[in-house]
């Protein structure tokens, strides 16, 4: 029973449970983005044509910048490697799908992007945990 109530009414929050927690919303949100990453890879030619320039930017180049920040980051931030450095595209880029690309969509179309980038805030804020290639380098 008392490891129940330890569980239920925590008195010191366990770093291993916290570090696998982080671990897994690591590995579940960013192999999520890099879904989105891979799908903008493989449809590169189409989608440069149709993209939305943004910041001043022409399409294919804002479509490098959304790819490297869904896929490439997402790699570093799967594996805790340059995590909070790898986090910063990542939510730039859901900052731009939302509030300036979608702008003027329905909340509906904007949902998806506004919760990664709240997801990316608070894993930002949280860090990476013990599970984190960053933490070899961490004395």
């Amino acid at each position: 029973m008392d490891g129940l109530t330890n569980f239920l009414f925590p008195t010191t929050p366990d770093a291993t449970s916290v570090s696998v927690f982080l671990l897994a919303a690591r590995i579940v949100f960013g192999s999520l983005m890099m879904y989105h990453g891979i799908q903008k890879c493989l449809s590169f030619k189409s989608l440069s044509l149709e993209f939305p320039a943004l910041f001043g930017m022409s399409s294919k180049t804002s479509l490098m910048l959304a790819i490297f920040g869904e896929l490439v980051c997402s790699v570093g931030f799967v594996f805790g490697f340059l995590y909070r450095l790898a986090l910063l595209p990542m939510i730039f880029t859901m900052y731009a799908a939302c509030f300036v690309a979608l702008r003027k969509a329905p909340l509906l179309e904007r949902e998806l992007p506004f919760l990664y980038l709240i997801i990316y805030i608070f894993m930002f804020l949280a860090g990476p945990g013990r599970f984190a290639i960053d933490q070899l380098f961490v004395g």
